[in-house]
């Protein structure tokens, strides 16, 4: 899905005007922009929860010359799914793997 599909959606959900769920959409993607920037956690119940990770420097190369780099220390967005976003994407996948395993009936006992 991409940011036009997300656009289109919010559009038929809510029955507003493009324009308007699009205002809606960015909004969305700047609050949790601006709240990662200043470090902070983003938890949408349900769904999961946006953090940035600190990521070391290192020392890398350049593949095409092979001269060593340096590469600085940064912080990177990580999400993490929520419990009930994991069990609804695999709830979706085939019915056998959704269900639990069936147990066998016991072994009759009058021989």
């Amino acid at each position: 899905m991409t940011k036009a599909d997300l656009v289109e959606e919010v559009s038929r959900a809510i029955e507003a005007t493009r324009k308007e769920a699009e205002a809606i959409v960015e909004t969305v993607f700047d609050g949790i922009i601006k709240a990662l920037r200043a470090n902070d956690k983003i938890e949408v119940r349900g769904f999961g929860s946006f953090r940035t990770r600190q990521r070391r420097g290192r020392i890398g190369r350049n593949p095409k010359t092979g001269e060593k780099v340096n590469v600085p220390p940064k912080r990177i967005p990580f999400f993490k799914p929520s419990k009930e976003l994991k069990e609804l994407v695999n709830a979706g996948g085939s019915p056998a793997s959704a269900a639990p395993p069936a147990t066998p009936p016991p072994p009759d006992s009058a021989v």
